[in-house]
């Protein structure tokens, strides 16, 4: 009989479905908080101090500096998280999310292909499979309606390289924290991203938000959506580091595509989202999505636990 039963899943499986599962919840807060006035370059740096500070913690999972020599290792995948998120603005600002998410789901694909560039490790057919099966399931799950004619090509340029940023993220984490220790490298790679993080002022319009009304509705909205996004970047990037297998970490990840289409139906009008109002044919769409990517998940978790009998 397995030892892992569906009542206690490992952690290196639990914590990027939680996460997953954490980040809907978040990216539902901050998008409120975008309908009522907040500006996204700066919410995007109260994101990355509050995760810098909520990292703080895990420096008592232990670890040590190999040398203060190598520091531009946890610098260099800071610049990578700040890249993917200024890639991700850059992608919706100009474009629509109907083009830009989609395209971000690829990064999947590029966490198995760095995977195998970086780090040597071999890659089994059926996660090559599974990651093929997520990325089409993100795609189907975000479709909402035909591109406009905003600058699709660059748009979808924007958003690969925000996946590819965050694909080398994870990558690296797993490539570097054996070295490192997940106690050490964590927090002080988002200690380096909070610290440059003052560098995306120039881009922010600091509309409507004022820095006398941070628990105004709005400021209320942004700090629990940070909070969330913090908590889920948490359990994401310790499942790597603590356990490897960022390929496996992010199929399971992408499972926040289901969990947004449930929570659009069940709660998205406690945030005034609208998106259940979509067609009925966006809806099949949405629903083959999930099919495919709960078969990917099923294959994650086949593929693991045939690997620990």
């Amino acid at each position: 009989m397995s030892s892992h039963s569906p009542a206690h899943l490992p952690l290196h499986l639990l914590f990027p479905l939680l996460s997953g599962f954490v980040y809907v919840a978040g990216a539902l807060l901050l998008k409120r908080a975008a309908d009522l006035g907040a500006d996204m370059w700066r919410t995007a740096r109260l994101c990355n101090v509050t995760t810098a500070l909520m990292f703080g913690p895990l420096a008592l999972l232990g670890g040590t500096v190999p040398s203060w020599q190598l520091c531009w290792q946890p610098a260099l995948i800071a610049l990578c998280f700040i890249a993917g998120q200024v890639f991700t603005l850059l992608a919706l600002n100009i474009g629509d999310v109907s083009v830009a998410t989609p395209v971000m789901g690829l990064k999947i694909l590029f966490v198995a292909l760095l995977t195998t560039a970086l780090i040597g490790e071999r890659i089994g057919s059926g996660l090559w499979t599974a990651a093929l099966l997520s990325s089409i399931a993100i795609a189907l799950l975000n479709f909402t309606r035909t591109p406009a004619h905003h600058r699709v090509g660059v748009t979808i340029l924007l958003a690969a390289f925000a996946a590819t940023s965050y694909a080398l993220v994870d990558v690296l984490v797993q490539k570097w924290s054996p070295a490192w220790g997940a106690g050490r490298l964590l927090p002080i790679m988002m200690a380096f991203a909070a610290a440059a993080s003052p560098a995306l002022r120039p881009f922010g319009r600091w509309r409507n938000v004022g820095t006398g009304r941070v628990l105004a509705p709005v400021g209320r909205w942004v700090v629990g959506g940070a909070v969330c996004l913090a908590l889920q970047a948490i359990m994401i990037v310790s499942s790597i580091a603590l356990y490897g297998q960022a390929t496996v970490a992010n199929v399971l990840y992408s499972s926040r595509g289901l969990w947004s289409v449930l929570a659009v139906w069940l709660v998205g009008h406690w945030f005034a989202n609208r998106e259940r109002e979509h067609s009925r044919r966006i809806l099949a769409w949405r629903l083959l999505g999930a099919t495919l990517l709960m078969a990917a998940i099923l294959m994650v978790a086949l593929d693991s636990h045939n690997t620990r009998r």
